[in-house]
């Protein structure tokens, strides 16, 4: 479960002190540094609330706090999401969530070494690769897409789960051949990782039907912009997949209201704090995928955000 930070696992309800514990993910990710600056912004701006970001294993990890009541506010990928309110692939229940909002897109990286002959997914086979840490969404992707390759994750890979700082040093060292990624452009591990090494990054693309078709609708082509990264000169197609930030649906509506108000209003602060922040769209927003759900407090904002 969660790991550093006070109140760990032990966040408290909603109006219970006032404290309010948001699951993030590990340190290196947007994840961590985005939840951070909303718990300033919570502790700053939301009258007799204090905030507090906690380091997880992310997805997965986020959305059994949410369950357990040991967090309060998750960030969550969206097709973890919809495995977590159907019940679902790690959940062995249906989890009771409710959506604040769709807050950016995640573009999955897939980083080889340039001149390993790993061009394509399918060329991992017999490869050392780190599909992400465990319970992450990045190992949710990851798993589903090498599925889709017709490549045995147990057996026609040698398969690491790392998150994607330790991926990288992992290639830089020679221990990793390739590592899966899935987040915000551009991810720091992956930008410092290409100022000493030449990269190649793999097209996912082939896969999104069969991932839409067996999991729904969270899957969507999209690109890697050409030279977010040094020495990747030219786009690449890959698969998006939106975040959220989720909460129990037992929340108080004028709470989970309060809060889709504040992500907003603190657009520009937030923006300072990691620039997928920029992303925050009250016209996207509510786009959330079945059979996940608005809050009935951030629909209300929503709704009158509209008028």
């Amino acid at each position: 479960m969660a790991c550093g930070g006070e109140g760990s696992g032990g966040g408290a309800k909603s109006g219970e002190g006032g404290r309010l514990s948001i699951a993030t993910g590990g340190t290196s990710g947007v994840y961590s540094v985005y939840g951070g600056g909303l718990a300033d912004a919570i502790s700053k701006n939301l009258k007799g609330y204090q905030a507090t970001a906690e380091t997880t294993s992310a997805s997965v990890d986020n959305l059994l706090l949410i369950q357990d009541g040991g967090s309060d506010i998750a960030f969550t990928l969206a097709d973890t999401a919809i495995d977590a309110a159907s019940g679902n692939e790690a959940f062995k229940e249906k989890v009771p969530l409710r959506a604040l909002a769709q807050i950016y897109t995640n573009y999955t990286q897939v980083v080889a070494k340039q001149g390993s002959g790993i061009e394509t997914v399918e060329d991992l086979k017999g490869k050392r690769v780190s599909v992400g840490s465990p319970n992450s969404g990045t190992e949710v992707i990851a798993l589903r897409i090498l599925e889709a390759a017709k490549l045995d994750p147990e057996s026609d890979i040698k398969r690491e789960q790392l998150g994607v700082e330790e991926s990288a040093k992992g290639m830089k060292d020679g221990s990793v051949d390739a590592f899966f990624w899935s987040g915000g452009l551009p991810t720091g591990a992956v930008t410092d990782l290409t100022t000493t090494q030449k990269v190649t990054m793999l097209p996912t693309t082939d896969f999104t039907d069969a991932l839409v078709e067996k999991y729904g609708e969270a899957y969507a082509d999209t690109k890697i912009p050409a030279d977010t990264y040094k020495g990747v000169s030219e786009d690449v197609e890959t698969i998006g997949v939106p975040n959220y930030l989720v909460v129990n649906e037992k929340m108080d509506e004028k709470l989970a209201f309060d809060l889709t108000k504040l992500l907003y209003d603190q657009k520009p602060t937030l923006v300072k704090v990691h620039p997928e922040a920029k992303k925050l769209d009250q016209k996207l927003g509510p786009e959330v995928a079945e059979p996940v759900q608005l809050h009935p407090g951030a629909q209300r904002y929503y709704d009158e955000a509209g008028k």
